[in-house]
């Protein structure tokens, strides 16, 4: 008597598509916050629509890189923990890169 098991081979080649994803990802790389900041990653976490809305409501200027470094921790930290599910930026970001993480790789 055999025992077919369907969905085996999918089950497969969905496994070797998130290795080779996987691979992809290894290593540094330098992601742009308002691409792990997406929509559905505001909406679902702020009251904000996307990342710009976040940095409009602020009241920082906020036009580069350099404006966004020269705020303070504890203000941009506090403004955070007023605005999302999260208690300070490093959370918030953190959960972003999981997110992006999990969409590259297909889950």
């Amino acid at each position: 008597m055999t025992v077919t098991i369907k969905g085996i081979d999918e089950l497969k080649q969905k496994l070797k598509d998130i290795g080779e994803r996987a691979e992809e990802l290894e290593g540094s790389r330098s992601v742009p916050v308002t691409d792990l900041l997406t929509p559905e990653f505001m909406r679902a976490h702020t009251r904000f629509k996307d990342a710009q809305g976040l940095f409009d409501a602020s009241g920082f200027k906020i036009e580069n890189a350099a404006d966004f470094k020269a705020i303070p921790d504890a203000d941009w930290d506090a403004f955070i923990q007023s605005v999302s599910d999260f208690s300070d930026w490093r959370s918030m970001l953190g959960a972003a890169v999981k997110e992006w993480t999990r969409q590259r790789l297909g889950l």
